[in-house]
């Protein structure tokens, strides 16, 4: 596997949880990173993306207010820090790479073509 998300769990209303991807560096250092989500019975969606160097981030409205992405290119890592954390939050959480080191705001998943298994994120009011 090339891309592994980790950190997700059961948590309460409020509180916080840090999502970290790992991923194969000779594979992916020049690949943009995403995470998206996916709740039961809706579509996945993007929630938040770093450049190929770690320089630019882009966040989806839902969770700009109370969330930081970063990249780690040392150790080839993706973090991505939620807090505040809601209902609404609940999903499985997958980490993306894309085929250009770019992050935009209208990122689309089609740009991403390595995906790695989710962790499932729970929030309990």
């Amino acid at each position: 596997v090339q891309l592994q998300a980790s950190g997700g769990g059961l948590v309460q209303a409020g509180e916080s949880l840090r999502l970290s991807c790992t991923y194969s560096k000779l594979t992916f250092s020049r690949a943009a990173v995403a995470w998206f989500r996916q709740a039961p019975g809706k579509d996945r969606t993007f929630v938040a993306g770093v450049s190929a160097s770690g320089g630019s981030t882009v966040y989806a409205d839902s969770v700009k207010e109370r969330s930081i992405i970063s990249r780690d290119t040392a150790l080839g890592t993706v973090d991505l820090r939620l807090n505040n954390l809601k209902p609404e939050d609940t999903a499985t959480y997958y980490c993306a790479a894309a085929g250009n080191p770019y992050i935009r705001s209208d990122t689309k998943q089609a740009e991403y073509d390595a995906w790695g298994p989710g962790t499932q994120v729970t929030v309990s009011s």
